[in-house]
């Protein structure tokens, strides 16, 4: 039978999920995608679709006829179940599951067992809205299929190898020596875009290109050579750039404000933070930029929060150039990157001195190229973590099968 490789990207209310068929088993190629799917609303009226890779619906479920609780494992059962009675000649060989910190330890893809799980466990107040919520599929996994290997493969990695410089804060030395520095997310759909540029055009893999990953949560990260050289999140997924719900960079001073002068105790700040700031605490109104767009022109709350945005870009995107000492390409990647014309043309347009020029009509389209003349181009090119996780996942497994020397 042919192996299979099961990817999931685990949210608090839904699963992503992707699986691969893996027909370089002993090797590592490109995995070939078989179904995808989304579990939504977990924990209150779960909706799962299953599609094949062309889009076409397999599979769609509403809520359970019984009421009863529908949480990850419910999820992960009942798409276990889906997959057995659709194998069509397919093994499932491995589990590849999104982890979004990997501390200083993993700079690569991993399996997982007690120990790293327990470390991985460890890392939970570095990353809390995303961390528990990514380790649950794995025990859940465990528990179920115990001899089923599971690799975790982590959004911090592709920063591991920046130079130091840009990895510390400035800081008490002892503070850096217990893991206070700048980690980097995103690192999964970075690498995607990494591993593409050359397809879109041959000259881009090797240039200083800045990537704009933008969604509800949102960062920059600025390659040469498609390697990571600094990224606007730092040593949580509060930093950088402001985001649905998250505040992006915030004077500390700030936080001591809101301990002592404003009353909070620090889970309440931490809250308010993670998720009642961004373009919700700004607008007042929602995190989810299609409806700020829809409302921007009538609400000054709405517009406020795109303008911040927006700027807050266009001044990251200046420090990464800077970091770069130039640039040559721009991309626009994530759910907002790669849909929102109207978000991509504001960036352009705050990045004209750079050189950037905007085709409005491929914007428009979607591009790919959404530049014209001979400046610096910028593109929409669709990230892909869960095909990095796959071929994360089945590097894993081609070491494992390797001759102990």
């Amino acid at each position: 039978m042919i192996p299979a490789l099961l990817v999931l990207n685990a949210g608090s209310s839904s699963l992503k999920f992707q699986v691969f068929e893996d027909r370089d088993e002993g090797g590592v190629g490109h995995p070939r995608p078989i179904f995808r799917g989304l579990v939504e609303r977990l924990g209150e009226a779960p909706h799962l679709v299953i599609r094949d890779p062309a889009g076409a619906v397999l599979a769609e479920k509403g809520p359970p006829a019984t009421g009863g609780p529908f949480g990850h494992e419910e999820a992960l059962l009942h798409v276990a179940g889906w997959l057995h009675d659709h194998e069509d000649g397919y093994r499932l060989a491995a589990v590849g599951h999104r982890v979004v910190h990997g501390g200083l330890a993993h700079a690569a893809p991993v399996r997982v067992d007690d120990a790293v799980l327990d470390a991985l466990e460890r890392l939970v107040p570095l990353a809390p809205l995303h961390q528990p919520h990514n380790l649950e599929p794995i025990r859940i996994m465990r528990r179920q299929w115990p001899g089923l290997p599971q690799v975790a493969c982590f959004d911090t990695a592709f920063h591991r190898d920046q130079p130091e410089i840009a990895q510390l804060f400035a800081v008490p030395r002892s503070m850096t020596e217990r893991g206070v520095r700048r980690y980097g997310f995103h690192g999964l759909s970075y690498a995607y875009v990494a591993s593409v540029l050359g397809d879109y055009a041959p000259d881009l893999a090797g240039g200083r290109v800045v990537v704009a990953h933008l969604g509800n949560g949102a960062s920059l990260c600025a390659l040469r050579a498609g390697r990571s050289v600094a990224t606007t999140m730092g040593f949580s997924t509060l930093d950088g750039l402001p985001m649905g719900t998250r505040c992006g960079s915030l004077d500390a001073g700030v936080v001591f404000y809101m301990l002592r002068e404003m009353g909070l105790d620090a889970d309440v700040a931490e809250r308010v933070l993670y998720t009642r700031s961004g373009l919700l605490g700004v607008s007042g109104l929602s995190g989810d930029m299609r409806t700020l767009r829809a409302r921007a022109a009538s609400d000054r709350g709405a517009r406020t929060a795109i303008d911040l945005f927006v700027y807050r870009i266009g001044r990251e995107i200046g420090s990464l150039v800077a970091a770069l000492g130039g640039v040559d390409t721009l991309v626009f990647t994530g759910g907002i990157g790669e849909n929102d014309a109207a978000t991509r043309a504001e960036i352009l347009s705050g990045a004209a001195w750079a050189g950037f020029a905007l085709d409005a009509a491929a914007n428009a389209r979607g591009g790919p190229r959404v530049t014209r003349g001979p400046g610096p181009s910028a593109w929409v090119i669709p990230t892909n973590e869960e095909a990095i996780i796959a071929r994360g996942t089945q590097a894993v497994l081609a070491a494992l099968r390797q001759p102990a020397p």
